[in-house]
């Protein structure tokens, strides 16, 4: 299938288009963005600023990507966005440009699906598989790791860290870290249960559920301290990797600023 670029769409000459791309109408693609193979942008999708996308993305209706950073420190640096690829992007999602602050990068990896009017602010970093519902906001800084799923109308503070394998409810103000196979919820989100649909879904064995569970609620119903989680599970023989991953994420989560491992990189 050749490339394909409507009539009515802005495309500058120098951007990079690469084969079997489309492009609809009336979007908007700037000197410095890079389309890569397969990728279709339907009607009035803007590109702006450096911007790369990867191959066999679908961008719809009324997206930004690349917007300068909503950031008053902003001082107009060489800041980019790069998609990597089979990323599904609907209406109105918006994706800024990365400030000044880390190493300059906003990113979005692969198979990720950000459903309609969610925003990814500046200088974050998105895994794979990653799924943001409709209206989510996500500020700046802010890093979600692999296969985590993110409700509706859901907003996360800059800094935030969402682990792997977790889930943030619906509408849920996210203050602090999400560790990994939690499911959390609330104004502050909390993690209330670990995440067992996901973890079916990716084949997690009954026995590392089980082993997670423990540790859930060895945390965050027992209390028993971190230190004390760590040798409980460890007497029973439930220190399984996962296991490890969650206690390691928490011990970097504690030894952060409110509830943010990442909280200590803020700039002065």
């Amino acid at each position: 299938m050749a490339t394909y670029i409507a009539q009515n769409a802005s495309v500058d000459g120098k951007a990079e288009i690469d084969e079997d791309v489309y492009i609809g109408p009336f979007c908007v693609i700037g000197p410095h963005v890079r389309v890569g193979r397969g990728t279709r942008l339907e009607n009035n999708v803007t590109l702006m600023g450096r911007v790369t996308l990867g191959q066999d993305n679908h961008i719809y209706p009324g997206a930004v990507i690349g917007g300068q950073p909503q950031d008053l420190t902003y001082q107009g640096g060489d800041t980019r966005v790069v998609v990597g690829n089979r990323n599904t992007i609907r209406e109105c999602v918006t994706i800024n440009r990365a400030s000044e602050k880390e190493d300059g990068v906003t990113w979005v990896g692969d198979d990720n699906f950000l459903m309609a009017c969610c925003h990814v602010a500046h200088d974050c970093r998105l895994g794979n598989h990653v799924v943001i519902t409709n209206g989510t906001l996500l500020g700046g800084h802010v890093h979600v790791h692999d296969h985590a799923t993110l409700s509706g109308g859901a907003a996360v503070h800059h800094f935030v860290t969402i682990g792997a394998y977790s889930f943030v409810a619906g509408l849920s103000g996210v203050r602090a870290d999400v560790p990994p196979y939690m499911l959390v919820e609330g104004v502050p989100a909390r993690p209330r249960c670990i995440n067992v649909v996901a973890l079916k879904r990716n084949h997690f064995p009954p026995e590392v559920i089980t082993c997670l569970a423990e540790a859930h609620r060895l945390l965050y119903r027992a209390k028993v301290g971190l230190d004390n989680a760590r040798e409980i599970l460890r007497a029973a023989g439930q220190l399984v990797p996962p296991v490890n991953r969650l206690l390691n994420f928490v011990q970097e989560q504690q030894e952060g600023r409110h509830g943010r491992g990442r909280e200590r990189r803020r700039a002065a």
